[in-house]
């Protein structure tokens, strides 16, 4: 428990170059993994955000002012390059929870899903969704990213927490397993993906 708390504290005095700072040291992390894989049961994989929804996923919960949150989010969009690069793989799994969660307005929700289907069409690139319609393979507590099998970054509120014990990977990468074999992929995703903005799009009308 020591150990972790450690951890914890070490990853959150990054904060203290703002946000844009924490979000360029997980960008060079990012450029040095070759294999990336995400679960997200909570909101969309930072990889995959719009520049908006980043925005409003940095600022919340942190108390930080909105210029601090747009440098960050453009950060984090810029670091996104990665994907259309040549010799990395990247495999994303959601929860329909995590895309059915919508900060901001269903207007911004419905660009973040075009967003998730034009990355899926990438080669390199897969992306599931676990529909709601489908039991879930286990309670998922919370999202993670491996990079290249060896450091599991989880986000918190308060920072990123840097996990690396054998132990911690096993459990992680056996979580994702479990959740990939359960999404939906390819066009069973997209035909998902058409429903959940229809939704969205009568959620809008409702609201106007």
């Amino acid at each position: 428990m020591d150990a972790l708390l450690v951890r914890l504290r070490d990853e959150v005095s990054r904060l203290k170059g703002g946000l844009a700072g924490r979000e360029a040291a997980n960008a060079a992390r990012l450029r040095s993994a070759r294999r990336v894989v995400s679960f997200q049961s909570a909101m969309i994989p930072a990889l995959l955000q719009t520049a908006e929804y980043a925005r409003l996923a940095l600022a919340f919960g942190r108390g930080v002012d909105e210029e601090d949150a747009a440098k960050a989010a453009a950060v984090r969009v810029e670091a996104q390059a990665v994907l259309f690069e040549s010799g990395r793989e990247f495999s994303f799994v959601l929860t329909e929870g995590a895309v059915r969660t919508w900060p901001g307005s269903p207007a911004l929700m419905r660009a973040q899903l075009d967003r998730l289907v034009q990355v899926s069409t990438l080669p390199h690139v897969e992306v599931g969704v676990v529909p709601w319609s489908t039991a879930a393979p286990g309670f998922p507590l919370h999202g993670f990213t491996i990079y290249d099998g060896s450091v599991s970054v989880v986000e918190c509120l308060t920072g990123d927490l840097t996990l690396s014990e054998p132990g911690e990977l096993a459990a992680h990468g056996d979580t994702f397993a479990t959740f990939a074999a359960a999404a939906v992929y390819g066009k069973g995703l997209r035909d998902l993906l058409v429903q959940i903005g229809a939704d969205y799009q009568e959620l809008a009308i409702r609201l106007s």
